[in-house]
């Protein structure tokens, strides 16, 4: 078999897969069009983030089985249609940690002493002492935004600095907060409280452009910003306006929307410090990321295991044709569950009964956990799911059950968060065919589509049609629609199926109808 390295790793990574028995060869710089002409003789392919795995390279990746990323983020590879050819696409979620935190740690000295600028200008031959005066951190508050893998390390050294930390994480559960030595707060506060704050989530729909206008204005007058996560968490507009009116006092960037960054609208300004995505860039990661993918992509071609899999479930050959339709409902009230959960979960209880009671449900878990945790969380997968929950304190139980039900096959999801509980259950139409068929002890059978809208509401008269009408106003067609309530005039949940994705300000005039209690557009 015969693995094709695309970009640049440590050559102990092609020597560990040679001493597996692989063939391999190294291969970098490669065009889109000549990675296109050769891709069908591999079997494996290993990448960082230059080479581009798009649908293109991968229809025309006849034997190709596996895409190994030295690396966190996969947004070069299009892992829909890997997923859709069979491939397995891996990731190396936590060699980088250290590396990225100790960089966004780095990036706050450089606001906060004014380095860069210092730099350029006593290189130049100038001595402006008075200058550049600078900030202490000591005693200050630093705001981090997401704290897992990579926040917790951040949050850790900010504590050695004798800062205070604060997190934003809607799954950072209290008890983790305590052993972390951090204050869990609400976005808001975080917001008004900290003298710096700093970046550490996917990208997603709810976290894209999370610095805006709006969030900016409830800020401290004179906040550093620093985004060493992804790009397009910065509403750039926004931020250069702040910059502009002295409400911001300094930004740190090493992610961009659009890499390489050759133009950018915060370029060339004094009070911005910027990085070409040098996160991961140290060489102990680089060693840490590349023999890590190398011995996960050799054990995959050689045994078929699978290890840090972001598409693609730990199940034996043998098993994998009747779990599949199980583990897609997995996934489904899973996610369904997670989208919708809005504060840090503390326990989770899954119950399988009927026909999902006696199969192995171990993957049928790990994909649970994985689409209730994915929402907020960028390097879970169905391999690390259940590791992570462990490690956020979140307590998971399993049920089995083989009384008999009015279904078949019933797996049910109940969710214990700070706040409340939710329950999500399923079943299998047909034997393979996934359907909700309660949530919150409401009845109702719903498909998911891959746009739904979660609405939440009381039963009362006319509510339906004020929908219809506010969605037909907007352009929004409604696919399909069901409905279930607990009791006449009492709570009522409704899943609609739509063609058009409906943005925040839609969503906000939904949220504003006669007795909707919770509105949510969700993706599958």
């Amino acid at each position: 078999m015969k693995v094709l390295i695309a970009d640049n790793l440590s050559p102990s990574a092609a020597e560990i897969m040679k001493a597996r028995g692989l063939e391999v060869d190294v291969k970098i710089g490669l065009k889109p069009a000549e990675l296109k002409a050769i891709i069908a003789a591999y079997d494996g392919l290993a990448v960082r983030s230059a080479t581009k795995v798009t649908p293109e390279i991968i229809a025309a990746a006849e034997k190709l089985r596996v895409v190994g990323r030295a690396g966190i983020g996969v947004d070069n590879i299009d892992v829909p249609a890997a997923t859709a050819r069979g491939i397995v696409v891996m990731n190396t979620p936590y060699g980088n940690a250290i590396t990225t935190a100790e960089h966004a740690i780095a990036m706050l000295f450089a606001l906060a002493r004014q380095i860069p600028l210092a730099d350029r200008s006593t290189q130049a031959g100038k001595w402006e002492k008075n200058r550049f005066m600078g900030v202490e951190l000591t005693a200050k508050t630093l705001g981090v935004i997401g704290c897992g893998n990579i926040g917790s390390i951040v949050a850790e050294r900010a504590l050695g600095l004798r800062m205070r930390v604060i997190a934003y994480d809607p799954f950072l559960t209290p008890e983790r907060a305590k052993a972390l030595g951090v204050e869990k707060v609400e976005l808001d506060e975080l917001l008004r409280r900290a003298d710096a704050i700093t970046l550490h989530t996917p990208l997603t729909d709810q976290t894209r452009g999370i610095v805006n206008a709006q969030s900016i204005a409830r800020m401290k007058r004179g906040v550093f910003l620093i985004n060493c996560a992804r790009g397009g968490l910065f509403v750039e507009d926004d931020v250069r306006a702040a910059l502009d009116s002295g409400h911001v006092a300094g930004v740190a960037i090493d992610v961009f929307p659009k890499e390489p960054a050759t133009d950018y609208v915060l370029f060339g300004r004094d009070n911005v410090v910027v990085t070409p995505h040098l996160g991961a860039s140290t060489t102990e990661a680089q060693e840490k990321v590349a023999l890590q993918i190398a011995e996960q992509i050799a054990d995959y071609l050689a045994t078929g295991a699978v290890v840090n899999a972001i598409n693609s479930p730990s199940v034996s050959a043998e098993e994998s044709g009747k779990l599949r339709p199980y583990m897609r409902l997995a996934q489904e009230i899973g996610s369904l569950a997670g989208q919708v959960t809005e504060t840090g979960i503390k326990a989770v209880t899954i119950e399988y009964g009927g026909g999902a009671a006696a199969l192995n449900t171990r993957p049928l878990t790990s994909c649970l956990l994985c689409g209730l945790l994915a929402p907020m969380l960028e390097s879970v997968n169905m391999v690390n799911a259940p590791i992570i929950a462990h490690e956020r304190n979140i307590a998971v139980s399993e049920i089995k059950s083989d009384r008999p039900t009015e279904y078949q096959t019933l797996i049910r999801l109940t969710v214990v968060t700070e706040r409340q509980e939710r329950s999500v259950a399923g079943t299998l139409f047909g034997g393979d065919k996934p359907r909700i068929v309660e949530i919150n002890g409401i009845r109702m059978e719903a498909e998911l589509g891959p746009r739904m809208l979660y609405i939440r509401n009381l039963d009362k008269p006319g509510l339906i049609g004020r929908l219809g009408t506010l969605l037909g106003n907007a352009g929004v067609n409604i696919a399909t629609f069901h409905l279930g309530r607990r009791e006449a005039g009492g709570d009522t949940i409704a899943m609609l199926e739509i063609d058009q994705p409906v943005d925040e300000a839609l969503l906000t005039e939904v949220r504003a109808l006669p007795h909707v209690l919770q509105a949510k557009a969700l993706r599958f």
